[in-house]
């Protein structure tokens, strides 16, 4: 599938097939691809929780406005953000580059972060947003629909997953087999309302 027929077919579905199970090869293919996303600094500070435990799904759809999609998808993927990954040991998010750039680089890291808090949120939300597309572009051209999700109570289901306390939860994306087919798109806005080029006016 190209890229940009994964992007025009890619829709949020609610309705999932409880009965579709994925495989393990096709799980480990899916997150093997989501790490593949981009970060800042490379520091990879997303953290992908998979829940394969049916009691924990029904608990956690029941801090999720009860939305049938936590369950019944075939696969609940809970992106989080490591706050803190920037200052464990660094050094091995560039361990394979030429030493004068790792070391420019962990000194970076270490100056970027250090006593902000606001960019360690911002970039984990920014890295969770981008691991969530890659996510659900490459379910899609595994045949599988998704949706993102945010409507759910972020401290409850922190509680139940045993969220550490140096981490935030950022999403979920849900993962399965559709029950029907998507509804035709409900109204895209213009191009030229949402391009600027060069300025506001």
């Amino acid at each position: 599938m190209k890229v940009s027929q994964a992007i025009n077919e890619r829709r949020s579905v609610k309705s999932y097939d409880p009965s579709h199970r994925m495989t393990e090869a096709e799980i480990e293919q899916l997150m093997s691809l989501a790490m593949l996303s981009p970060t800042a600094f490379n520091i990879q500070h997303w953290r992908f929780v998979v829940v394969t435990d049916p009691v924990l799904r029904h608990q956690i759809r029941a801090v999720s406005w009860n939305q049938t999609q936590v369950t019944d998808a075939s696969l609940l993927i809970i992106l989080t953000a490591d706050l803190k990954a920037w200052e464990k040991d660094p050094a091995r998010y560039w361990v394979n580059a030429p030493k004068q750039a790792s070391d420019y680089l962990v000194k970076a890291i270490h100056d970027y972060y250090t006593d902000h808090a606001q960019a360690e949120r911002d970039e984990g939300m920014r890295s969770g947003g981008m691991a969530a597309m890659t996510l659900m572009l490459a379910a899609k051209e595994m045949g599988y629909d998704t949706c993102p999700m945010d409507g759910f109570d972020f401290d409850a289901v922190g509680k139940l997953i045993n969220l550490p306390a140096d981490h935030v939860p950022v999403m979920f994306v849900v993962v399965g087999k559709p029950l029907e087919a998507a509804k035709p798109r409900s109204g895209q806005l213009p191009l030229n309302e949402v391009v600027i080029y060069n300025r506001f006016e």
